[in-house]
């Protein structure tokens, strides 16, 4: 999701620097399964190891975390509901829940509820911000997504510790399937501590933007532990993404998807 050159006081709600702003949208449309190299696939299966595995993430119905200090997201894995909470950039604090399967809930500024257009488009805005900031968060579990191309590309040293080097494209998929990354894997521990990204509207000579991940921790979901990173920084600059609190759990608190 990219935010357009000239933004409604509704869109801008969810707005954020460009360059953070990059998830390919793999939800929309018709996706294959994925493709994988052998080589490609056994490193992802050692990452989602690396992370509690498949069944542990499985376990995990209530996904909670922050965006950049801008938006708190709680998920309910089970059955698709979303809520986000946030300040606009008016200073008016928002509240949207949603169903997102349907794409369809309510909205809130300072504590009214809105109707019409304005609570369509803070709507659209907070799928649109689920989509993306859950790939900040989620990415690593994502390797073998459908519509993925998961293709082995060496190794590498990066500060003294041997990487795997992954790159993915996409399918017909999202709304910018001609996106490229790249997943730098830790040989030793499986973890994923960098990733780069070249957008489609990029030549192909365009250097790709790297981030970091790190603050590798295990978070506890009613006995399914999953490791997640809670910070990105930007290699070569000074920005830094962080996604902390992040909270997981196999329940999910009554009221918490009904009204702010």
């Amino acid at each position: 999701m990219r935010p357009p050159t000239t933004m409604t006081s509704a869109a801008a709600t969810f707005a954020v620097a460009l360059s953070l702003l990059l998830a390919p949208r793999l939800d929309a449309g018709q996706a294959g399964p994925a493709e994988a190299a052998p080589e490609a696939r056994q490193v992802a299966e050692r990452v989602l190891a690396a992370l509690g595995g498949a069944e542990a993430w499985d376990g995990v119905r209530l996904v909670r975390f922050a965006f950049a200090g801008r938006r708190e997201h709680a998920w309910d894995r089970s059955t698709g509901r979303h809520r986000v909470d946030g300040r606009t950039p008016d200073g008016e604090s928002y509240v949207v829940i949603e169903d997102l399967d349907s794409r369809q809930g309510r909205a809130w500024l300072d504590g009214r509820e809105v109707a019409g257009e304005r609570a369509a488009e803070l709507i659209e805005n907070a799928y649109g911000a689920w989509v993306n900031d859950t790939y900040w968060l989620l990415m690593p579990f994502k390797l073998l997504d459908p519509g993925v191309h998961l293709a082995y590309a060496g190794r590498e040293e990066i500060d003294g510790a041997t990487h795997d080097v992954l790159t993915l494209t996409f399918g017909a998929v999202g709304l910018t399937p001609g996106d490229r990354y790249w997943a730098w894997i830790d040989a030793e521990s499986g973890l994923m501590t960098r990733w780069a990204y070249r957008l489609q509207s990029q030549a192909e000579d365009a250097e790709p933007t790297a981030w970091t991940w790190h603050g590798w921790r295990w978070y506890d979901a009613g006995g399914h532990r999953v490791r997640l990173a809670d910070k990105r920084s930007q290699v070569g600059n000074d920005r830094v993404l962080d996604l902390a609190p992040i909270e997981l759990s196999d329940r999910v608190p009554g009221g918490l998807f009904d009204a702010p």
